[in-house]
């Protein structure tokens, strides 16, 4: 394994105890930690410039303009971006489907279209598109899963008909970890002249992302789940698509002009930014990019592999769990859900929480479809990242036999 232990002295959260135990953070999946050069980046933003953006003709403006667009050209290369103009801030994944679902689908389709998604996708990449289907007349259809909890493709020229307008997939489950296969479900759309969208709020922390190459005509993903701050991410989308497409949101700085009765709208990526922008946190999303750059990308993916791997292992030695997620380390992240005997997935946090200071997910996990799709109510969720080392994942194990013990698994 790629060792990054010597990372997690960036991460004073990661110094704390709970409950008198070393904290073990094992809900990455949800939001990261952040490093001290990332809050520090922040800090020092509020410090020595604080100003808003784009507007003020005096030293101070001039340099949070610079700070701001600097960021936006980071995060740009980091995706393989051909031009900073292509990346839009956003307010996070979230945000930045609705933005396509709202600016482009909600302007472009029409009564009889196909909006097709996975099974597997967080509710983000599925309410969007129920709402826009309501106001348009469009459909919904979904790719089903495989036993193995891969998207199945057999049905995948069927479902991605010629009425198909949009293909929306996640790049990584965040219940499973599952990869999807984007190439083969991209094809397909392209085959009928679909676009396709990516939800990539947990493929861009953990994965190389080339935007380049990856086939989409757009990105969405947050800065949070990158070591980033929360309240910000962005949207990445082919500049012929972002030109014609619509705004989501008006309001100041978005636009060129403004009459009484009609308004033209600034160029890209601003006619999507209205208001004032979250200035400090695009300075900390651009220091959370650099010190993943620094790291590598590759490096990143190396060791979410080999503690997935370690993790899977120690997890199996535990009687009554079963683990929800691809076996093919190949085709999944480092999100590991699983449920233990009948021990409610609350209940289980609850205890390694208060038992062993360990912090994991419990829940439906923003994916009900998908909970319904495994037949369970809910699961628990260990997720890693960069500082996440095996000492945890023996703590998490460690507190998974003393659940056992508490609700009388053990014979």
């Amino acid at each position: 394994m790629n060792d990054l232990s010597s990372l997690r002295a960036d991460f004073p959260l990661l110094q704390r105890t709970v409950g008198g135990r070393p904290l073990v953070y094992l809900d990455s999946a949800a939001t990261s930690q952040k490093p001290e050069q990332v809050i520090e980046a922040i800090a020092d933003y509020y410090r020595t410039i604080n100003a808003n953006v784009h507007r003020g003709a005096y030293r101070l403006s001039e340099e949070a303009t610079n700070a701001y667009e600097a960021a936006r050209a980071k995060v740009a290369t980091f995706i393989g971006a051909s031009s900073p103009s292509e990346v839009v801030f956003t307010r996070g994944t979230t945000a930045g489907i609705n933005h396509v679902a709202y600016g482009w689908g909600l302007n472009r389709l029409r009564q009889g279209d196909r909006i097709v998604l996975t099974v597997m996708e967080h509710h983000s990449n599925i309410v969007p598109w129920q709402l826009v289907a309501r106001h348009t007349g469009a459909e919904l259809a979904y790719l089903r899963l495989t036993e193995d909890y891969q998207v199945d493709l057999g049905d995948l020229d069927e479902v991605i008909d010629g009425r198909t307008k949009v293909v929306a997939v996640t790049g990584m489950s965040n219940v499973t970890g599952a990869i999807p296969p984007l190439p083969p479900i991209a094809a397909a759309a392209r085959r009928v002249g679909a676009i396709v969208v990516v939800d990539g709020a947990q493929a861009v922390p953990h994965s190389p992302v080339d935007v380049a190459t990856m086939d989409a005509d757009f990105l969405a993903f947050s800065a949070h789940k990158m070591l980033g701050p929360t309240g910000i991410g962005a949207l990445w989308g082919r500049r012929e698509l972002l030109e014609e497409m619509e705004p989501a949101e008006g309001g100041g700085e978005m636009i060129s002009d403004v009459g009484l009765y009609e308004s033209r709208w600034a160029p890209v990526p601003h006619k999507f930014e209205a208001g004032t922008p979250p200035i400090a946190q695009a300075v900390g999303f651009g220091a959370a990019v650099d010190y993943l750059a620094k790291i590598g990308m590759p490096a990143v993916r190396d060791h979410e592999i080999a503690i997935t791997r370690y993790a899977l292992g120690r997890l199996a030695e535990i009687p009554d769990l079963r683990v929800y997620g691809p076996s093919d380390l190949a085709a999944r992240g480092g999100a590991v859900s699983f449920t233990l005997g009948d021990i409610h997935a609350h209940d289980l946090a609850t205890i390694l929480d208060e038992e062993a200071g360990v912090a994991i997910r419990a829940g439906h996990h923003c994916a009900k479809p998908l909970m319904r799709e495994m037949h369970v109510p809910s699961t628990a969720r260990a997720s890693f990242y960069v500082y996440t080392t095996e000492d945890d994942i023996d703590l998490l194990v460690t507190g998974l036999h003393r659940a056992r013990e508490i609700f009388g698994l053990v014979g």
